[in-house]
């Protein structure tokens, strides 16, 4: 086997491990898409306005008693508990 034709093996190797990357790139993103479409067909994506109100309500209380700092830590905390 000459060295032009190990090149050539490398190359094509190469381009069919680029392209099976790719490829694989290319259905992952229509699956997100997909996923992305059923989460907004079944309502999954909304909170409810009953449970974002009552966790805001004692963060605000809260952080009202602290100093600057801990009401900083303590908002941060509440915002990302409403998020989850």
């Amino acid at each position: 086997m000459t060295i032009s034709e190990m090149l050539q093996q490398s190359g094509i190797l190469t381009l069919l491990g680029m392209g099976v990357v790719f490829s694989f790139l290319i259905i992952l993103n229509v699956c997100m898409h997909l996923l992305h479409a059923a989460v907004h067909a079944f309502n999954l994506d909304v909170d409810s306005e009953k449970d974002a109100t009552v966790k805001s309500a004692p963060a605000a209380a809260v952080s009202a008693a602290l100093s600057q700092d801990d009401a900083a830590v303590a908002a941060i905390a509440a915002a990302v508990h409403q998020k989850r």
